[in-house]
Parts: C-alpha cells; sequence; structure tokens
C-alpha cells in the first residue's frame, strides 16, 4: 500500500465513529491553543464535591467516546461549526494532585490562562463544578484578554445556586463545587447584576423566605418560574440582563430532568427539571451574544443506563455551545 493509497482509505474511514482515536466530535487533536479559535478541554476533576460520588473525572472520555458518532452540521444556524472556525481537542488538564481540590484549581486556573493569552474560547466538559470558579479566574476580569479586561456575564444553570458565602468549606475544600459562585464576583471576575442563574429546584436545607433573592445580585429564575414564563419571556430576560457583556455559559446536568441526565452527581428526583430541548431552545435564542466560553459538568459515567444517554445529553451541549461560539466567530470574521 502506497502512501495515497493509505491516505484515501484514511479518508474514507474518518466518518466511522468506531475508527481512530476519539476526539471530541473526531476534531483535530492540538495541545496548542494558539492553533485554534475554540479549544476543546477536558477536566477530569472530582474532589471538589466531595458529598457524592467522586467519578465526575471519567465524564470526559465518556463524552469523547459518545460524540464520535455525531453529525457536525448545525441545522439552525446553517453552519459546520468546524469549517466556520477553527475548532481543535486540547487535551485534558493534568491534575497531578487529584484528590486535593484547592490544589487542582489552581492547576485549572493555569491552564485555561494559557488559552486567555491565545484569545482561545473554550467548550470543556467536567469533572464537579468546582472547575467553573478557575475557569472564570482565567478568562474574565483584570488582564482577561478574551474580556478585554472586563467581568463577564454569567448564564449558570443548575438545580443548586452554588452561591455558598456561610460556610469556609464544603468537607475541606474551600474552593469548592458549592462556592464558585461566590468567590468570582468577590474577586471581581463574574457582574451578577448581568447574570442569570436559571432552573434551580428541590428542597432546601431550610426553607427560604424568597427562593428569587439573591445577596450577590444574581437574577434567579427557578425552575417553576422558568415552567411559568416559557422559553421566549426567558429567554429575552437573559438577553436583556446580559447586553453587550461577554458571557460565559456553565451547565450542571443536574438542572435536568432526571429522564434524561440520570447520571449526575447531585440529583433532584421528583422536582421537574429542564428538557434537554428546552435548553437547547434557550441556547438557540443566545445567537448572536458574544460567548467566551461554557462547561458542562457533574455527569457521573459509571451511574449512566446501558444506553449511555446522560453521556449522550452532555455531548448534544457541548455541541450546542461549540456551534453558538463558532457562529459568533464567524460573524465576527465577516465584520
Amino acid at each position: 500500500m502506497d502512501e495515497a493509497e493509505f491516505q484515501r482509505k484514511k479518508a474514507e474511514m474518518e466518518p466511522w465513529y468506531w475508527w481512530g482515536i476519539q476526539t471530541f466530535f473526531k476534531c483535530p487533536w492540538d495541545e496548542n491553543p494558539a492553533n485554534c479559535d475554540i479549544g476543546l478541554v477536558g477536566v477530569p476533576h472530582s474532589s471538589g464535591n466531595g458529598s457524592t460520588e467522586r467519578d465526575q473525572h471519567l465524564a470526559p472520555r465518556a463524552v469523547r467516546n459518545n460524540s464520535g458518532w455525531y453529525r457536525r452540521g448545525h441545522q439552525k444556524f446553517g453552519i459546520v461549526p468546524w469549517e466556520v472556525a477553527r475548532i481543535h481537542d486540547l487535551g485534558d488538564v493534568p491534575l497531578p494532585h487529584a484528590m486535593v481540590n484547592d490544589i487542582c484549581v489552581q492547576d485549572i486556573e493555569g491552564f485555561f490562562k494559557r488559552l486567555d493569552r491565545a484569545g482561545t474560547r473554550p467548550v470543556s466538559i467536567g469533572g464537579d463544578h468546582a472547575i467553573t470558579g478557575p475557569i472564570l479566574k482565567a478568562i474574565a476580569g483584570k488582564d482577561a484578554r478574551l474580556t478585554g479586561g472586563r467581568k463577564c456575564a454569567l448564564l449558570h444553570f443548575d438545580a443548586h445556586r452554588d452561591d455558598y458565602e456561610h460556610i469556609p468549606h464544603w468537607l475541606g475544600s474551600v474552593r469548592s463545587a458549592a462556592h464558585w459562585a461566590a468567590y468570582t464576583v468577590a474577586e471581581q471576575h463574574v457582574d451578577p447584576t448581568r447574570s442569570v442563574q436559571l432552573g434551580m429546584r428541590g428542597n432546601p436545607i431550610k426553607p427560604r423566605a424568597d427562593i428569587t433573592a439573591s445577596k450577590l445580585g444574581y437574577k434567579l429564575i427557578p425552575a417553576e418560574e422558568f415552567f411559568e414564563l416559557g422559553i421566549e419571556d426567558t429567554v429575552r430576560i437573559i438577553r436583556d440582563r446580559v447586553g453587550d457583556m461577554p458571557l460565559y455559559i456553565t451547565f450542571d446536568l443536574d438542572v435536568l430532568d432526571p429522564a434524561e441526565a440520570p447520571a449526575v452527581a447531585n440529583m433532584e428526583p421528583m422536582q421537574r427539571g429542564l428538557r434537554a430541548w428546552q435548553a437547547e431552545k434557550i441556547f438557540h435564542g443566545l445567537r448572536g451574544l458574544d460567548i467566551i466560553g461554557g462547561d458542562i459538568v457533574c455527569m457521573i459515567p459509571t451511574k449512566d443506563n446501558p444506553s449511555n444517554i446522560t453521556a449522550m445529553t452532555a455531548m448534544a451541549l457541548m455541541f450546542e455551545m461549540i456551534a453558538l461560539i463558532a457562529d459568533g466567530v464567524n460573524e465576527r470574521k465577516k465584520g
């Protein structure tokens, strides 16, 4: 077999998900963030939420394995993201102190600062929700290239608020999955007055007098309020709130109904959650905003059902994030 025939046969096999080395959506693997507009990153981290199962670090591998078969054209936007933007799999964040959260978050921040210096917008698969704090510290706020030194707006999908200020640590983790939405505000990376937390539900440890009140200044849309508002009004609230701010999206899979995401770290059973199609419609409604990156967190592959429904849902949500950002990159290139 000569080289030309070898390359031809490789090209014929490329569409088949079970052939080749799996990357996110079978896109090129290149660890240098300077070579792409959008960097796909695995953040295999499980020590920021010690109160639940620890296998969240296995999620990047599960999503890579499931994403190989997914078609890469985005019908709604009329684009193939990989044709309008340079998109590479940058690999996984190295976390040699994997069992020590407050060292890991420093390593995560350092990894994503490399992307910020290159002007590369990240789309990441966690890992537990402790990963979002260091990512935001790396790519938003003073000296951040992706925001031009500004704070960012945050769109936070979650069944829980993760804004704990009333306890100093979570089972020893200071910058935990429960604290990141507070310390990123205090440290001037997130502007809560331009941000929305969406989908909270379930019973609290102690009942709250007002479940829509945020001492930090976030706009809260609990799940029940979302169902009353509907998708169009929710999108309008988000767009009015964010305005022209650079926007980061973080998506905790427990915001979804357990029927579509059973393999999550902090499931809220019986309480009605968002459906995946509703989340997709919200994403479509964000088209045109300056989205600097996003992450999907809190999946536990070892709890998934035999059809890998949670991994597939995470993969589809990741694709929507990629398409949103690629569409924006494409429009800026035209302009």
